[in-house]
């Protein structure tokens, strides 16, 4: 997580659970969660994407 500490986690844990409350934790982790894995999801197709059509350039040559 680079250069985050205990100490700045809690801390932004700490904000986080001010800001959205305790009751909203649990629905914007699972958000979080769509979002990151929709992304991994769209940059595997675009890369498989890519591989194919550098692969169909290679043969045509």
């Amino acid at each position: 997580m680079g250069n985050l500490g205990l100490t700045e986690m809690l801390l932004i844990g700490l904000a986080l659970l001010i800001f959205f409350g305790p009751s909203r934790l649990p629905e914007l982790g699972k958000s979080l969660g769509k979002g990151i894995q929709e992304f991994k999801k769209a940059s595997k197709e675009l890369t498989d994407a890519v591989k194919e059509d550098v692969t169909t350039d290679s043969e045509k040559k």
